[in-house]
């Protein structure tokens, strides 16, 4: 009994928010390795980007609430979400349209770019705080939890509970929905094709008769979706922080290196092994020790290795590791 007691507070605290949380992370890390892929540099406006998508989305869902309009059980965000990825879309082309064009068709080098998206990232960061404001919103309704610690126990008469929060299981399959369409449509699509042509080898792309602006333009928008969906996945989860989204911009980019940056299967895997790195090592392993071990070995203390206030540093070792033993990643994805 004692070792499900354990199995039970391992899947609470650490397997299912992995699992959530790691399909956050992969949502977004696809996004960075689309840029990085068909056009070349590496976005840091990409977590700012993830913000004004999840803003927009939740004006939408204030509006659609103010209009007595939900989605019963589900999170009233679900149905605003397309309306946040049309917004995210608009700013991305217009920003594209206004600075990238120019630097792209100077053949400016990616190191350029990547400075450039800097500067994109502080007027992004700017225009959400002006937009929604810096304070924490949680704009999560309908059921909470598919399955409370309460009810846990009362079936299974365990000690121990284990919730499942409805916006973990919305993360998840959404995740499967959006990984499935973006693979189906890369490999199975002329545009997907053509985007994947221009990726491997641009001056070829080109000479066979690939439009490179439909190409960026294709982009944008899948980057627009990913970014918008990542983005309200996690503030339902968690809640929305415009400086939180900034601070994501680590374990995502973590993740795209660490799987094979440019390999979308890599940004996935990426996204997993950060986030149950995070989990693991800042998670407090007393509860479970104590199921597990002899009364007399029983841990006094947390048994907790880092702070979960340092959970970025975690990415930031793994990031750093990677790109000094294998820079291309588990995937072989392209060297930075």
């Amino acid at each position: 009994m004692d070792y499900l007691n354990a199995l039970v507070a391992l899947a609470n605290f650490v397997i299912v928010p992995g699992l959530a949380y790691g399909a956050q992370l992969a949502i977004g890390a696809l996004g960075v390795t689309m840029i990085y892929g068909v056009l070349r540099f590496s976005n840091f406006a990409h977590g700012d980007t993830m913000a004004f998508g999840t803003a927009i989305t939740i004006l939408f869902t204030w509006l659609f609430q103010s209009w007595g309009i939900s989605l019963g059980p589900l999170p009233t965000a679900l149905l605003a979400l397309p309306f946040g990825i049309a917004g995210c879309a608009l700013l991305v082309l217009g920003t594209d349209r206004v600075v990238y064009k120019f630097y792209r068709a100077q053949k400016a080098k990616p190191v350029i770019l990547v400075i450039v998206s800097l500067g994109v990232m502080f007027v992004m960061n700017g225009i959400v705080r002006f937009v929604i404001g810096v304070r924490d919103i949680n704009f999560a309704d309908g059921e909470r939890f598919i399955i409370s610690a309460r009810d846990f126990k009362e079936m299974t008469g365990l000690d121990e509970g284990l919730a499942i929060k409805t916006t973990q299981m919305i993360t998840v399959v959404v995740a499967i929905i959006v990984m499935a369409l973006l693979f189906y449509f890369l490999n199975k699509t002329r545009t997907g094709k053509s985007m994947r042509a221009f990726s491997d080898n641009e001056d070829l792309a080109l000479l066979s008769g690939i439009n490179p602006e439909r190409v960026v333009l294709v982009t944008w928008l899948i980057v627009a979706a990913l970014a918008t969906t990542a983005g309200v996945l996690y503030g339902l989860d968690k809640s929305f922080k415009a400086f939180t989204y900034f601070q994501l911009l680590l374990p995502i980019f973590a993740s795209a290196i660490v799987g094979g940056i440019g390999n979308p299967v890599g940004a996935i895997a990426g996204g997993f092994t950060i986030a149950f790195a995070e989990v693991t090592i800042t998670y407090a392993w007393k509860k479970v020790l104590t199921y597990v071990m002899p009364e007399s070995l029983e841990p006094d203390g947390l048994v907790q290795l880092l702070s979960t206030d340092y959970k970025f540093a975690v990415s930031f070792a793994i990031l750093i590791i990677v790109l000094l033993f294998k820079p291309t990643g588990l995937f072989k994805g392209q060297s930075i």
